[in-house]
């Protein structure tokens, strides 16, 4: 049996799909529990937002960097470390006494989830052949991306009222064990990366990460500051200069963290832009459904959590479908209808009402919604990774992941801000409903501003990128050689 697992393509798929669930489960389950939190620890409320602020930090500031290493160092290597420094930082917070301790586990597991998710990511486009078989397995992927997410607010909710908000930390445990396993069975561990004796750009790593990292710093401040404040604007402002210095020297070094040429692929670059809109239309309709079903309706944690299985029903089934249209046609044919899908759904969504209930205001537009955001998710991923050099795959694969975490990340900031300035200071629940509905609605023309991109930017055929995309002689692209390294 062990030999029979041993490099199977499907166990290398299994590990990274384990890895990717808990990744996305992490970023919904401790939301359900903050209140919890606070109370327990203690926490000031104007500093309780930081237990989910500083994972977006690390998490969004480390990926390019977690992504170029594993090109560079290994596959294997980084998803081990990022595993194990995710799983041991779940332990620290779970076990934290003092606010600060939790926060700082917090940063951890998301330096751990910046190694480990690119990773995973590149495993499976090095080893799934491109075309059905990379589809069929991305799909996989963002089934379970999806679903980890949506049972997050499930898990977070039951959790915290069963077991205690502790167990929300503590659950990813035996997640992580199980991925480590099945990684050190599936890849062997004597592989190496093709690189290996390249230099990391060390320079465009410190722009790259201290770039990304105050851009997602200003943002999510801006719950307190607001956008026009000097703080804000210093902030982002700053965030600008690292990155375009970061451009600057991607185009001079040798071993680039980013090539930039890599954005020169239609499929790359507009799969890229596409994941952003997606992204932050998916982050802000479950933050914003969430508050309505908890400060509008009256819901507990328990039953918010269980308000959200229909959702995750629904990205499952618009993701097997859309792995079966993208492995029939290519990944445009599923991500325009998708888009459209999912913004009739918000649209939808952006219609609840004060007086309304689960059943009239969030049951229809949950389902819309979800099987069209599930008709995005797989050919994205499938769109970003078409094309790419063997060498390249972790890089390619922390671009999509920097672009969905940073779509999700700036999206809900500016969209919160939005409803928030639309509700004022009023508390009352209609209040409320019209902030949440004006920030749905805004959440539905994003994903209008993806349709745009499919029909736009990227090729009508596959086809159209492997001729004017081709890889250099010397170079293989993933197609399927086995290379877990």
């Amino acid at each position: 049996m062990y030999k029979k697992l041993r490099g199977s393509p499907g166990t290398v798929l299994a590990a990274a799909a384990v890895a990717q669930f808990v990744v996305a489960l992490d970023m919904a389950v401790v939301n359900v529990a903050l209140p919890a939190i606070r109370t327990a620890l203690g926490f000031a409320p104007l500093d309780l937002s930081w237990v989910v602020h500083v994972y977006a930090l690390t998490f969004g500031g480390f990926l390019l960097l977690g992504g170029r290493a594993c090109d560079l160092y290994g596959r294997r290597r980084l998803f081990v470390l990022g595993m194990v420094v995710f799983g041991l930082c779940s332990l620290a917070g779970g076990l934290a006494q003092e606010p600060w301790e939790l926060v700082t586990a917090r940063a951890g597991q998301g330096i751990g989830a910046a190694a480990a998710a690119p990773a995973a990511l590149a495993m499976l486009t090095t080893t799934f052949t491109e075309g059905p078989r990379r589809v069929r397995a991305l799909g996989v992927w963002s089934a379970v991306n999806a679903a980890g997410g949506a049972l997050g607010v499930l898990a977070g909710g039951l959790l915290t009222e069963y077991a205690g908000w502790r167990w929300v930390m503590l659950i990813n445990l035996p997640i992580v064990a199980l991925a480590l396993v099945l990684v050190c069975v599936a890849v062997p561990s004597g592989s190496r990366p093709e690189r290996r004796r390249e230099r990391p750009d060390a320079l465009g790593a410190l722009f790259a990460t201290a770039g990304t990292g105050l851009l997602v710093f200003g943002v999510v401040r801006t719950d307190t500051r607001g956008w026009g404040s000097p703080a804000t604007l210093v902030t982002l402002g700053a965030a600008v200069v690292l990155l375009a210095a970061f451009t600057l020297v991607e185009s001079r070094v040798s071993a680039p963290l980013l090539r930039l040429g890599l954005l020169r692929s239609r499929w790359v670059s507009g799969a890229n832009l596409l994941v952003f809109l997606a992204a932050a239309g998916q982050f802000t309709a479950f933050y914003f459904v969430s508050l309505y079903l908890q400060q509008v309706l009256g819901m507990g944690a328990a039953a918010t959590g269980a308000a959200f299985l229909p959702f995750s029903v629904g990205l499952v089934a618009g993701t097997v479908v859309a792995t079966k249209v993208t492995a029939a046609r290519s990944p445009r044919a599923a991500l325009l209808p998708g888009a459209l899908l999912a913004a009739a759904g918000l649209a939808w969504f952006s219609r609840i009402s004060p007086d309304g209930s689960f059943l009239t205001d969030v049951l229809g537009p949950s389902l819309l919604t979800s099987v069209g955001a599930g008709l995005v998710l797989a050919p994205a991923a499938a769109a970003a990774t078409t094309g790419v050099r063997i060498s390249e795959a972790g890089m390619a694969s922390g671009v999509l992941n920097s672009s969905r975490q940073l779509g999700g990340c700036v999206g809900l900031a500016a969209l919160a801000t939005v409803a928030a300035h639309h509700t004022g200071k009023a508390t009352d629940p209609a209040s409320l409903n019209s902030g949440y509905a004006l920030g749905l609605a805004v959440s539905a023309a994003l994903f209008l501003l993806a349709a745009l991109v499919a029909v736009g930017v990227l090729p009508r055929r596959r086809a159209a990128v492997t001729a004017s995309h081709s890889p250099a002689p010397t170079e293989q692209r993933l197609e399927g050689t086995g290379t877990h390294s």
